[in-house]
């Protein structure tokens, strides 16, 4: 595995040690970044949920963003992402929290411009997820974007007020759905 673009182009990273876990490919985090406006992340605080390895956070950090918090709740992949974060040299523009998604979203530091998550795919909750992040105040900036992805067999709705779904992707097995939280 490796960055795709930016700065870091190139650079290998470190995968993941568990079984558990599904790294987001370099196909689909290409398609991400190709989506997304760069002037959205770039200079802004990025979140990256479910971290895994790291690498979708550290491909906004390459492409131009100024600061990203990953929460990743295994601590052998916290240890994988601070390590990747060294060997990309974007360890002083990160913060690892090593917790559990759901108890540590009202605690993050945002507002975030934009959110990453690509969660297991056994997790089921997805849509109460997006619920509860909708639900908390100064998480996501107003025109913020958020970017899911998931299993092609889990279905999300089009819209957890605030955010509204403005895009749906599929890749093989997998999905990638773009919010974006409107003015308040």
């Amino acid at each position: 595995m490796r960055v795709i673009g930016g700065k870091a182009k190139g650079r290998r990273l470190r995968g993941t040690l568990t079984s558990a876990a599904r790294p987001t490919t370099e196909r689909v985090r290409a398609a991400i970044f190709n989506i997304l406006r760069p002037e959205l992340f770039i200079d802004g605080r990025v979140l990256d949920l479910y971290a895994g390895s790291g690498s979708v956070g550290i491909e906004a950090l390459s492409r131009g963003a100024g600061w990203v918090d990953f929460v990743e709740q295994n601590r052998r992949q916290c240890e994988v992402i601070q390590g990747n974060l060294a060997n990309t040299g974007f360890d002083s523009q990160a913060q690892v929290h090593c917790a559990d998604v759901e108890k540590c979203l009202g605690a993050l530091p945002g507002p975030y411009r934009l959110v990453l998550m690509d969660p297991p795919y056994r997790f089921l909750e997805l849509g109460g997820l997006l619920e509860s992040m909708a639900a908390i105040d100064g998480l996501v900036q107003d025109d913020g974007t958020v970017v899911v992805g998931h299993s092609r067999h889990l279905d999300l709705q089009t819209e957890y007020r605030p955010l509204q779904l403005f895009s749906h992707r599929r890749y093989g097995d997998n999905v990638v759905d773009f919010f974006q939280k409107g003015v308040s």
